[in-house]
């Protein structure tokens, strides 16, 4: 269930960034290479699978015009740096970080290739951007928690359980 939540995030992201290439897939010259970095996500999981379909019916597909440079740190959170360095490595043209660990790694190692973010818990209290509505720099993408939100989250369950 939640690796579900998580492709209805993640998908809708990252192809609102790469919606204006959509013209460009069909020149066959250029390859486009996407990094994608997670803390546990696995190749084969849901949410990737969903993203490699997405991109399929936009025309990018792996092999003719895409290259996808997958990297999962099997839930070992140490391994991201190393993992972020290899990637960017790789000269990307848009680097994916799952996690909000890998994001911060994504963020380290790279100020020029963009960076979407994507199933990362409070990217504003981890400093991995200043502020949801203007993040800055190379970075944009969805966060799985609202901290403005999760005080009033608390005010409805008061309301419906009031012994808890």
């Amino acid at each position: 269930m939640m690796k579900r939540g998580i492709a209805r995030l993640v998908v809708p992201a990252f192809l609102l960034l790469i919606a204006p290439l959509a013209a460009e897939a069909q020149a066959p010259s250029k390859v486009w290479r996407i990094a994608v970095l997670t803390a546990g996500i696995l190749r084969s999981d849901a949410p990737v699978r969903a993203l490699e379909q997405r991109l399929a019916e936009l025309g990018y597909v792996e092999g003719r015009n895409l290259v996808i440079d997958f990297r999962s740190a099997g839930a070992q959170i140490d391994r991201l740096p190393a993992l972020a360095a290899d990637l960017v490595a790789g000269r990307p043209d848009i680097f994916v970080a799952a996690s909000t660990q890998g994001g911060m790694a994504a963020k380290n190692v790279t100020r020029t290739i963009p960076i979407v973010l994507a199933a990362v818990g409070d990217p504003v209290g981890t400093g991995i951007v200043p502020s949801l509505g203007r993040p800055g720099g190379n970075i944009t993408g969805v966060s799985l928690l609202n901290v403005e939100m999760s005080g009033k989250g608390l005010q409805f369950l008061k309301e419906a359980v009031p012994a808890a």
